[in-house]
């Protein structure tokens, strides 16, 4: 597994359990109301979920590409 496809799947899996987290425990359970800042940390996390996502599909795509190239 490359560095690029390991960083990729470390920011997947942090941000889902932070947003599984967010959704769990702060939004279908009574309690305080959640602040400006936390929305805009759930926000980040759907973003960091996105690069994630992307870092892993590039790097499948770079080693799709060595592959092509180590085969001509």
């Amino acid at each position: 597994m490359t560095r690029q496809k390991l960083v990729g799947w470390v920011l997947v899996v942090v941000s889902t359990a932070y947003l599984v987290y967010f959704v769990k425990v702060r939004l279908f359970t009574p309690g305080p109301f959640v602040t400006r800042g936390e929305w805009f940390q759930f926000a980040g996390c759907i973003v960091t979920l996105m690069l994630g996502t992307i870092n892993v599909r590039m790097a499948a795509r770079n080693e799709a590409e060595r592959g092509r190239q180590v085969r001509r």
